[in-house]
């Protein structure tokens, strides 16, 4: 009976939330310095909310384990709608903060709804620039980690350049990239996959190096060629250094992705926090900064899916 009853006020609090959040909204006199936006933004997004907590409420009634997740998330959830009605409330309702730099969550919620299509298109354009380098820095990553880790004679000679190079961090290549690369463009490609290309190698090789030598004695005893042992013994066991490599590289391609869009793009999420941070308009700046940590969160979380699928054995070791 008590556990009923801590599940029903934990169900209940998300709505309590957005019913303060409400009252606040139009109760408490605004401080009169924010720009007023055409419609309730913010509200819009906490009603937004309390919907899908509804949604999977009433999914939960015929689904347990919907209605164990819903129990569970909806306390995080009614902090996050008390955090904003909290941050509405120092931007909108005081003066404490300056009005230039912190804008309200009304004009940020409702910049991102009424520049959706101009948005889009900059973030299209960025994900075309980190696919394209993503792709070549652990692709070459890959294969520079798999001849460190299993052709010694490659690594003698290879390892220390890879020592060198390697932890310089990536923005301290851009003056000499810019002026080697033809375009912008290549330069740009050519930063985002040195930033993948060394965690991938790096975790790569090592993953290799820690198979047993057993593994490869038996599979040579038993006739395995070299290509063999490469591809089913050295490979499969790496795999889960190979995607702690991936996910250190995705988050270091997001961060360069952000340095190299600052400096001579056109067009890109990037390039919009810059140029909305050049004419003062910080809603653009925290919307941008809103969507880039959106996608790079939803990238990581499809690679932990992919990582779950592939190395089932190891599903919820490592979580996101």
């Amino acid at each position: 009976m008590k556990g009923r009853l801590i599940a029903i006020v934990k169900l209940i609090l998300p709505f309590f939330a957005i019913a303060i959040s409400f009252l606040a909204y139009y109760k408490i006199e605004d401080n009169g310095k924010q720009k007023i936006t055409e419609h309730p933004y913010y509200l819009y997004f906490i009603v937004a909310i309390g919907i899908v907590i509804l949604i999977e409420m009433i999914l939960g009634i015929f689904i347990i384990s919907i209605r164990e997740k819903i129990v569970y998330k909806t306390p995080l959830l009614s902090g996050v709608i008390f955090f904003l009605l909290f941050l509405n409330y120092i931007t909108t309702k005081t003066t404490l903060l300056p009005t230039l730099y912190f804008p309200s969550l009304d004009r940020v919620v409702g910049l991102i709804v009424e520049q959706r299509v101009f948005l889009l298109n900059n973030v299209l354009d960025s994900f075309k620039l980190l696919i394209s380098g993503f792709l070549w820095g652990a692709s070459v990553g890959f294969l520079t980690g798999l001849a460190l880790g299993y052709f010694k004679k490659v690594g003698y000679w290879l390892n220390p350049v890879t020592k060198v190079i390697g932890p310089i961090p990536t923005t301290a290549w851009i003056p000499l990239v810019l002026s080697t690369f033809p375009t912008t463009q290549s330069a740009n490609i050519f930063l985002i996959a040195f930033a993948v290309w060394f965690p991938v190698t790096l975790m790569t090789s090592s993953g290799i190096q820690s198979v047993s030598n057993v593994n490869f004695e038996v599979s040579r005893t038993l006739g395995a060629s070299t290509l063999y042992q490469i591809l089913h013994v050295a490979i499969p066991a790496a795999m889960p250094s190979i995607f702690l490599g991936v996910f250190y590289g995705t988050v270091s391609s997001f961060a360069t992705l952000m340095a190299v869009e600052m400096n001579g793009n056109s067009s890109g999420i990037g390039w919009y926090i810059n140029w909305q941070k050049s004419v003062m308009m910080y809603d653009g700046v925290y919307a941008g900064l809103i969507i880039i940590a959106t996608i790079c969160s939803l990238t990581l979380t499809v690679l932990f899916r992919v990582r779950d699928r592939v190395l089932i054995w190891q599903k919820g070791v490592i979580k996101w």
